[in-house]
């Protein structure tokens, strides 16, 4: 069980360093072309995530479920503003999508 957790939290971290990485790459670059790198690492965290909950809904922690609740809505808004992004591309909501990241790196980080 602690190899699936740490397998996880691994691809839960590739997640979070695909969208800041894709954010950056919109941010250098001045085409209209958006990254789908955001998109597919905003789905990764989102399934990542929700694996994880339920790994720690099983083990014996317990579980801060309005944390949860706030990085879940974060993740969510990630997730749609990625897929914008790739609709319309020329509107660059990539940017929007890696501040949104960042701050659901700030709610698990700092949210005790």
């Amino acid at each position: 069980m602690a190899f699936i957790h740490s397998l996880l939290v691994f691809l839960h971290l590739l997640g979070m360093a695909g969208i800041i990485a894709g954010f950056l790459m919109q941010l250098a670059t001045d085409s209209a072309k958006a990254p789908k790198a955001i998109l597919h690492s905003s789905l990764l965290q989102l399934v990542t995530g929700l694996l994880l909950v339920g790994l720690a809904e099983m083990g014996d922690g317990a579980v801060d479920h309005i944390k949860i609740g706030v990085k879940l809505v974060v993740a969510a808004a990630v997730t749609v503003v990625a897929v914008l992004n790739v609709r319309k591309p020329a509107t660059r909501l990539g940017v929007i999508a890696g501040a949104l990241a960042v701050l659901n790196v700030a709610v698990a980080v700092f949210w005790q």
